[in-house]
């Protein structure tokens, strides 16, 4: 197992009984809806956006106890929105991991009362979760940063030009708007909740994480869009070629196989040349380089 995949574990494991904790001290808990809810927090996946969280903390020599409740809430963040995306008035799946999707385990109705549910508990867990260290005031700029990424200015204004763009023919300048949107901008906001959460000392390293995170988030959505035409159903727990059979807009549609696979690559040497003035700084910048290759090279 590489140091990446060990600090994935490692990180997921965290994330995932931090999780665990929240969603226990629900009241209701042994309901349909809390049962959905934990399904679809704890049924796998790759906890991306808390690993941004936890890694760029650690690069900003934050403790992992400041950086707990930023990485549960951007993960309740992202399950909802799957959840959501899943419905059939949006994709319509089935499977998500290698699993039911939560309308077809649990119901349309306890599917959507689930997403609604893990929305909110995001904000409550970033609201009032210990964060040592955190001040008063760089919480609140976390509560607003999560705000903005997750509605009309962030992912679901990304999956609103999504569903409008179903069915039409766009350019790929109209597509990568959509995914800045609609992934990119979770994965900026897990950065940037690590960095406000170290306070004047991260802020003026922003910019220059923007342009990783702006990178790497593009990056994944190819990625993505690739594996939907060479990937395997048993590893990508979904169904290959889904994409395909809707018709979706997506990168190797755009551009061609070879020139989508060209671009990823591209994207991941603008993410690695982002982070040389952090190294030059003296930062500790090897699990985000290293992430930044896994994004493109991964097979799920």
């Amino acid at each position: 197992m590489s140091d990446l995949e060990q600090q994935f574990t490692a990180f997921r494991q965290r994330s995932d009984q931090v999780l665990l904790g929240y969603i226990a001290e629900l009241p209701l808990n042994q309901s349909e809806m809390v049962a959905a809810m934990r399904h679809s927090v704890l049924q796998g996946g790759k906890r991306l956006r808390p690993f941004l969280v936890y890694a760029t903390g650690q690069m900003l020599r934050l403790e992992l106890n400041s950086l707990d409740a930023a990485a549960a809430a951007v993960e309740c963040i992202h399950a909802y929105s799957l959840i959501h995306d899943d419905l059939p008035a949006m994709d319509d799946d089935d499977l998500r991991r290698g699993q039911p999707t939560c309308h077809i385990k649990f119901g349309e109705a306890n599917a959507i009362l689930a997403g609604d549910a893990l929305q909110t508990l995001a904000f409550s867990i970033l609201a009032d979760a210990p964060m040592p260290d955190v001040t008063m005031r760089d919480r609140l700029a976390m509560l607003s940063e999560l705000a903005s990424a997750s509605g009309a200015a962030g992912m679901c204004a990304g999956q609103a030009l999504d569903l409008q763009a179903e069915g039409q023919q766009i350019d790929l300048t109209a597509l990568e708007q959509i995914h800045r949107y609609k992934t990119g901008a979770l994965i900026r906001t897990a950065v940037r909740l690590a960095v406000l959460a170290a306070g004047e000392s991260g802020r003026h390293l922003m910019p220059q994480l923007d342009h990783y995170a702006d990178a790497i988030g593009l990056a994944f959505q190819v990625q993505d869009d690739i594996l939907d035409v060479i990937g395997e159903t048993e590893k990508l727990g979904k169904r290959q070629g889904a994409d395909q059979q809707l018709g979706k807009n997506t990168y190797p549609a755009l551009l061609g196989l070879q020139q989508a696979q060209q671009k990823a690559q591209a994207l991941q040497q603008q993410a690695l040349a982002s982070l040389q003035p952090l190294t030059a700084q003296g930062y500790d910048t090897a699990v985000l380089r290293a992430l930044a290759s896994f994004i493109v090279e991964r097979d799920r």
